[in-house]
C-alpha cells in the first residue's frame, strides 16, 4: 500500500525536490506551502502516513500544526534549517518522531521516513523488482522463485537499492548506510558488492551505474 505523505514546505524548489523522490521510491507526496492553509486543509476528512513539516512557515509555524497533524494521529518529521539546541528538544519534546536539519541528504530523508512509516506498520513486507523477491524480516532473496545465496553485506547493499530504487545513490551514501558510520575507506569498495548482485541475480541492466555519482536501481512497474 502506498503511504499518503504531506509535504509542508513554503520553499517550493526543495518542497518540489522532496516530492519527486517521495514519489519516486513509491509514495504519494502531497505539497503544501502555507501553515494556514494546511490547518484548514485538516478540518476536512483527510488521512495521512506521515507529515514532513517545516518550522518556519507563512500563517501558521509548524510547532503550531504538530497538535493539529497529532489530533488527526498523523507522525510528524520536522523538517527545518533551525539547527539550535532548544528548538530540536521542543519539537521532539512536543511529540514529534523526527528532527532533520537542512541541508540533509535525500537517502537520509527516505530512511527516516521508512524507519517512522515502520513503526507505524505501513512498511512493505516483501519488496519486488521484476523476477526478484526480498524478504527484509527473513533475510532471503528469491529469483523466480528460487532462494538465491547472500552474503550479509551484499543483501543490505540490494535492500537499501530496492527500498530508494529509481533514486540516484552515491558511493558515500551507500557505504555510511551499511557500515552505520562515517566510511573513511575507499569507495570503491562497493562496487565489488554491486558487481556480485549483479552476477546473482543477472541485474547487469537493473542496477545502473551512475558516473561520478554511485548506482541507481531502476524498475518502472
Amino acid at each position: 500500500m502506498r503511504a499518503n505523505i504531506l509535504v509542508i514546505e513554503d520553499t517550493r524548489s526543495i518542497s518540489d525536490l522532496i516530492c519527486i523522490n517521495l514519489e519516486t521510491v513509491g509514495y504519494t507526496a502531497v505539497p503544501f506551502y502555507d501553515g494556514d492553509e494546511v490547518s484548514r486543509h485538516l478540518k476536512e476528512n483527510v488521512s495521512y502516513d506521515l507529515a514532513l513539516l517545516d518550522i518556519m512557515l507563512p500563517g501558521k509555524d509548524g510547532f503550531a500544526l504538530l497538535p493539529e497533524l497529532q489530533a488527526k494521529d498523523i507522525p510528524v518529521i520536522f523538517l527545518t534549517a533551525k539547527s539550535d539546541l532548544p528548538s530540536k528538544i521542543r519539537g521532539l519534546k512536543d511529540g514529534a518522531e523526527d528532527y532533520l536539519v537542512k541541508p540533509f541528504e535525500m537517502l537520509e530523508l527516505l530512511v527516516r521516513v521508512e524507519k517512522v512509516l515502520a513503526r507505524y506498520q505501513k512498511e512493505e513486507k516483501v519488496l519486488r523488482v521484476r523476477d526478484v523477491e526480498i524478504y527484509p524480516s527473513e533475510r532471503i532473496v528469491k529469483k523466480a522463485g528460487v532462494e538465491i545465496s547472500f552474503k550479509p553485506m551484499e543483501f543490505d547493499c540490494l535492500l537499501l537499492l530496492a527500498k530508494y530504487k529509481n533514486v540516484a545513490i552515491r558511493r558515500e551514501e551507500l557505504l555510511n548506510s551499511l557500515w552505520g558510520v562515517e566510511f573513511e575507506g575507499e569507495t570503491r569498495t562497493i562496487d565489488v558488492h554491486i558487481a556480485r548482485i549483479r552476477k546473482k541475480l543477472d541485474f547487469q541492466d537493473v542496477i545502473k551505474t551512475i558516473p561520478r555519482i554511485g548506482y541507481r536501481l531502476e524498475d518502472k512497474n
